[in-house]
């Protein structure tokens, strides 16, 4: 613990938790264990850089005072986190009864006889709480996954195989339903245009044959058209007996 006669500082340092492009305060707390009153004022080397609030005040007998020192968000790191800044803690004991208004620069001052104390205090740059890691349920080998045992006996791992397995079977299944739908759907449109061409042939026949009948004085049906119309007809019932 840093003090003067009249004043204790906690603590020895200012210690900031560096991060860059961060905001970072820490506190000083002044107690004052005396019973007069006490007037302080904080100075730091690099006055850009900080904002201390208070930065003067007065500590009544026997209490205490916390000061908040900021650091600005800094750019980059300095070379090896190593901080040259210092602050200095100026404390003279004051008027009964005096308040932060009846401070004045005039009491900090040596050359006009008064009794200053004062306390150096360093910048110490200090590696960033880490956040708690997770915590797992039950250890590291529990929760992997051949040792992970479900409520049914039966391991994770198995359990995923299972399902990996069944899938693999479904979409199978799917595609292999999906082959017989388009087959059976090919050979149901080849059956009824083989019907239609026959329906066709059928009616052609029959066109021929009254034709025929009309024209039986003039002789009979030539015998190369019969050939024709007998190997269409052959050749239509194979399709028909194929589907």
């Amino acid at each position: 613990m840093s003090s003067t006669e009249i004043l204790h500082i906690q603590p020895q340092e200012l210690q900031f938790p560096f991060e860059l492009r961060k905001q970072i305060s820490c506190s000083l707390q002044l107690s004052n264990r005396t019973d007069n009153y006490v007037a302080f004022k904080v100075k730091t080397t690099n006055p850009k850089k900080y904002c201390v609030r208070p930065n003067t005040g007065v500590v009544m007998p026997r209490s205490t005072c916390d000061v908040i020192v900021t650091m600005q968000a800094q750019k980059e790191a300095p070379p090896e986190m190593q901080c040259k800044d210092k602050f200095l803690l100026q404390s003279v004991v004051a008027s009964p009864g005096a308040t932060t208004k009846d401070i004045t620069p005039e009491m900090f001052n040596k050359e006009s006889g008064h009794d200053v104390e004062e306390c150096k205090l360093r910048v110490v740059y200090v590696a960033p709480p880490q956040p708690p890691s997770p915590v797992r349920e039950g250890s590291d080998e529990d929760s992997s996954p051949r040792a992970s045992v479900s409520e049914n006996g039966h391991s994770n791992a198995l359990d995923f195989n299972a399902a990996s397995k069944a899938f693999n079977e479904r979409g199978e299944h799917q595609d292999t339903s999906f082959e017989a739908r388009t087959h059976i759907s090919k050979v149901t449109e080849e059956r009824n245009y083989v019907i239609e061409q026959n329906k066709r042939l059928q009616q052609e026949l029959e066109l021929l044959r009254r034709q025929t009948g009309s024209r039986r004085s003039g002789g009979g049906i030539p015998f190369m058209y019969v050939v024709v119309v007998g190997i269409i007809g052959i050749i239509l019932g194979f399709l028909l007996k194929r589907t």
